[in-house]
């Protein structure tokens, strides 16, 4: 390592990277450069404490000698105070390229950018400069920025040269959603599935992707990213809902139809029983019809022999907190209640109308039918695990991603 004399930590750690660049090494250590005299001293001193490194000979005192020379031609390193060790860097290959040769690297790598375009341009033929320095040629190059018209497609080229490039890091563009599948068929179960969402994802993509985990057709199953709109439902053959965050959020129903649905919704204040409840019910239907719609994908749970008779269970409009949001027996309609009417106003884009009801019932009652019948308890799917266990590790890039990051095309 390098002594630190004072804040030299930026010029210790620059010394350091240059060090083992095996080609600058070889350069400095072995003596293959040629200095112009006595006014080269920032490069001897440097390839005097890079020749010591590798050979195990290194003193304090030199790396003392490098940052005194480096004081006296570099005003703004003076004394002890902190720098950037980018803005060193820069500093100390310009510093080399004018003892090693006879133009400043800028220059030499602009006049290099305008012989290539006026090579492309066919304008004739003009010869990059020969007299490079070591620097030159190993520590610069051009970038070449191609913009191509959508319409013409006619393409022009700029060069720009550079001594370094400030690469982005990619970052993670996703986020593990754990959602749970409440298959709505015969055999049916809760089944929690881990998804890898892209943070700036679409609601068609969430869909894809739980249909996919499900097992369902992908124009069936819709939700919401975050659970921050009001909870929907859907309807067919294999039909599923979603816990997201804890939450029961029914998946929106797709389909041309205006009737409203209504969902069975979970309330974390009252324990519930069995699987979720996903139903279509014609918004004209009478308590009868809606009791027997609530009983049907119940049937298969209910005790030998029990029958419901009269009035089972009372059902009010999930979040609704103004009062009397309970649907009545006795309205002939009572799903054209003004409860329902605010649920549909509020449920938003993705799907038709739909509105999410909560079923109470009589604890008597519920025992009478089902027994000690519980909630259903979801399995994890092995893609939980995974998902948590990739994304609880940092994110780790190659230079190689960074590199196509930078040079990623993008539309102007």
């Amino acid at each position: 390592g390098l002594r630190n004399h004072g804040n030299t930590c930026f010029m210790n750690a620059v010394v350091q990277c240059l060090s083992n660049t095996a080609p600058l090494a070889e350069f400095l250590a072995l003596g293959r450069y040629r200095a112009r005299g006595a006014r080269a001293e920032v490069t001897h001193r440097l390839a005097a404490l890079v020749r010591a490194l590798w050979s195990l000979d290194y003193t304090p005192r030199l790396s003392a000698d490098f940052k005194s020379i480096v004081s006296k031609h570099g005003a703004q390193f003076r004394g002890n105070a902190q720098h950037d060790a980018l803005e060193f860097l820069l500093w100390l290959l310009d510093r080399m390229h004018e003892d090693l040769g006879t133009a400043s690297p800028a220059q030499g790598a602009r006049a290099a950018a305008a012989a290539e375009v006026e090579q492309s341009s066919g304008a004739g033929s003009t010869p990059a400069p020969c007299a490079q320095s070591f620097v030159q040629s190993h520590f610069q190059a051009q970038y070449r920025s191609s913009l191509t018209c959508p319409h013409c497609l006619k393409q022009s080229n700029t060069f720009d040269p550079f001594l370094c490039v400030s690469l982005p890091i990619p970052v993670r563009q996703t986020r593990a959603l754990n959602v749970t599948l409440a298959l709505q068929r015969e055999g049916r179960r809760l089944v929690r599935v881990g998804l890898a969402v892209p943070l700036l994802g679409t609601v068609a993509e969430l869909r894809e992707m739980v249909a996919r985990e499900g097992d369902v057709p992908p124009e069936v199953p819709s939700a919401v990213i975050g659970g921050s709109c009001p909870p929907s439902v859907i309807g067919g053959r294999q039909a599923c809902s979603a816990v997201i965050g804890g939450t029961l959020l029914p998946l929106p129903m797709i389909g041309g139809s205006s009737v409203p649905s209504a969902a069975i919704a979970h309330v974390p204040s009252v324990p519930r029983f069995g699987p979720p409840l996903v139903l279509r019910q014609e918004r004209g239907a009478s308590w009868a019809q809606l009791q027997r719609g609530v009983l049907a994908p119940l049937r298969h749970l209910m005790r030998s022999g029990a029958q419901g008779a009269g009035t089972l269970f009372r059902i009010r409009v999930a979040g609704d907190a103004a009062p009397g949001t309970y649907l009545s027996p006795q309205d002939a309609r009572p799903l054209c209640h003004p409860a329902i009417d605010r649920a549909l106003r509020l449920s938003g884009a993705g799907g038709p109308p739909h509105a999410a009801l909560t079923v109470e019932w009589d604890v008597g009652t519920k025992e009478r039918l089902f027994g000690s019948l519980q909630e259903e308890p979801a399995q994890d799917a092995e893609s939980v695990r995974l998902q948590q266990q990739e994304h609880r590790q940092q994110h780790s890039c190659t230079l190689d991603e960074c590199f196509q990051l930078y040079t990623k095309e993008e539309q102007v």
